[in-house]
């Protein structure tokens, strides 16, 4: 079943359970080579690192809260918690602006992140006004989910033009592995917000990373259990890796030189595989290639979306998890 509203599937993501460890809905294994030439690939700039063109503005990420988060997680890639400031809250009137110059130059979906997008005093009305706009997600850590706030997000959902998604992050099937990352606690009310989510009908998307040895299905199925056992009879879920960016580094010691799309062939370049072929992000500090990279040198192109539109040299580390992974952070 389409969503007329939004245009993007809403049946629930376990289908896909047999293709094994879904990354942007793709079934991911080992890599062992790059994927065949496609066409519009480009050249590596210097013989080094290939460049990746921006086709079409689809999608635009929105750093609405900065980098304040009610959490302090020990693998933010933003190194987001209480009291940090490197990215300030967006204000509704600077989001509104976001958006109009973003539908001008063809973005056709919101994706509001942070931080913790729901420590934003105004999030409700923000989401109101981008909804006249296009279809919205909202990536969240679950906890801070009032009557008040999931009231809100249900008449917005019941009367917005285009469509509402929630999704929430989960980092292990067991409280023990989630409360590793996120703090005491954690788990459980991560997963009050799923059951609240579900009783207010807001099926959520399930964001989990990847941080264990479990074979792909296993996991996958053990995710599924504990969903189905909070009160969500058809869960919605999405895996991903591990970023070494942030405080991850500080657990495990970042990427290293090998870690790179360095002298890879030309011929051998696929830019439709990344994410970054289709969309920018924007923070209170400007527009940045992509939501991973918003803290990282060099990654940010312009003060506005329309000088971010050229070409981007992928030399992080990052590019090459997404790269061999073929993952996006976006719902596809």
């Amino acid at each position: 079943m389409t969503d007329p509203a939004n245009r993007r599937p809403t049946e629930s993501l376990e289908q896909g359970a047999a293709m094994g460890l879904a990354f942007a809905g793709r079934a991911v294994g080992p890599v062992a080579a790059p994927p065949a030439a496609a066409s519009g690939a480009v050249p590596a700039r210097g013989g080094r690192f290939p460049l990746q063109p921006l086709a079409h503005l689809d999608a635009l990420w929105i750093q609405v809260a900065g980098a304040l988060c009610n959490l302090r997680c020990t693998h933010c890639f933003v190194s987001c918690g209480p009291g940090e400031e490197r990215h300030a809250l967006m204000s509704r009137a600077e989001v509104g602006a976001r958006v109009a110059e973003g539908v001008s130059l063809g973005v056709k979906e919101f994706y509001f992140t942070g931080g913790e997008p729901f420590v934003h005093p105004e999030m409700i009305e923000i989401l109101e006004d981008t909804l006249a706009s296009g279809p919205c997600t909202v990536l969240t850590n679950g906890t801070l989910f009032t009557r008040e706030r999931l009231e809100g997000l249900r008449r917005l959902s019941d009367t917005a033009r285009y469509g509402l998604e929630i999704r929430v992050s989960l980092d292990g099937w067991r409280a023990e592995d989630h409360d590793r990352f996120r703090g005491a606690g954690s788990f459980a009310r991560a997963l009050t917000g799923l059951a609240r989510l579900a009783e207010y009908e807001l099926l959520p998307i399930v964001t989990a990373t990847q941080n264990t040895d479990d074979e792909a299905d296993a996991l996958r199925e053990r995710y599924l259990a504990v969903l189905r056992a909070a009160g969500l009879p058809r869960p919605r879920l999405k895996l991903l890796p591990m970023f070494r960016l942030g405080r991850e580094v500080e657990r495990t010691g970042g990427y290293s030189p090998a870690d790179s799309l360095a002298d890879l062939p030309p011929g051998a370049f696929d830019p439709t595989r990344l994410q970054c072929h289709s969309c920018r992000a924007v923070t209170s500090r400007g527009v940045f290639v992509c939501p991973l990279l918003v803290d990282e040198e060099g990654a940010r192109m312009g003060e506005r979306i329309d000088q971010a539109l050229g070409p981007f040299e992928l030399s992080h580390g990052a590019c090459s998890t997404c790269y061999t992974t073929g993952m996006t952070c976006g719902n596809a």
